[in-house]
């Protein structure tokens, strides 16, 4: 029954529900933030951005409701900003299994950072991680946040290209 209701979906609705995914995932990065205390990273931040990039390219998706031809637009820039983000997150995990030795200096916060540093430092900073990345707060079934905010972006990126399939407006 439920495989039949979401067969029927049309892609519209599939960019919706990609969309509320994304909130959901920003509003459990602002619970870890500001109810359990972990402060983000800058790999961190750079994941946030971009799961909001995925998210407003899927919820202009679904305002826009195009044809054929947009729906196969919207489902490459969604699942091109998805991938993106997966690209980052995949770097976070791998900084957090580099060996101790090998891990990335640590850095000052991203608000001293962006205060006295040059802008292509920062930007650079919140793309590559520092040795702030490296650190594991929280884990389920023994994999790190970064691990599941990979698979949340690779699901995302599918949905999103699914949609090529499904050009039915």
């Amino acid at each position: 029954m439920l495989l039949t209701l979401l067969h029927r979906l049309r892609a519209r609705q599939w960019f919706l529900l990609g969309f509320l995914f994304c909130v959901g995932l920003i509003l459990t990065a602002f619970y870890f933030q500001f109810v359990d205390g972990l402060d983000p990273c800058p790999l961190c931040i750079s994941q946030r951005i971009m799961v909001v990039a995925t998210g407003l390219v899927l919820l202009a998706a679904a305002i826009h409701n195009p044809g054929p031809r947009g729906i196969g637009g919207y489902a490459i820039a969604g699942g091109l900003t998805a991938l993106a983000g997966a690209s980052i997150s995949g770097r976070h995990v791998w900084i957090q299994h580099l060996p101790a030795d090998e891990v990335p200096a640590c850095g000052p916060g991203l608000s001293y950072m962006f205060q006295y540093f040059p802008l292509s430092d920062t930007l650079r900073a919140m793309v590559t991680g520092t040795g702030d990345c490296a650190h594991v707060d929280w884990t389920l079934l023994g994999m790190s946040m970064p691990f599941w905010v990979l698979l949340c972006f690779l699901g995302l990126a599918a949905l999103s290209l699914l949609q090529l399939l499904n050009r039915d407006a």
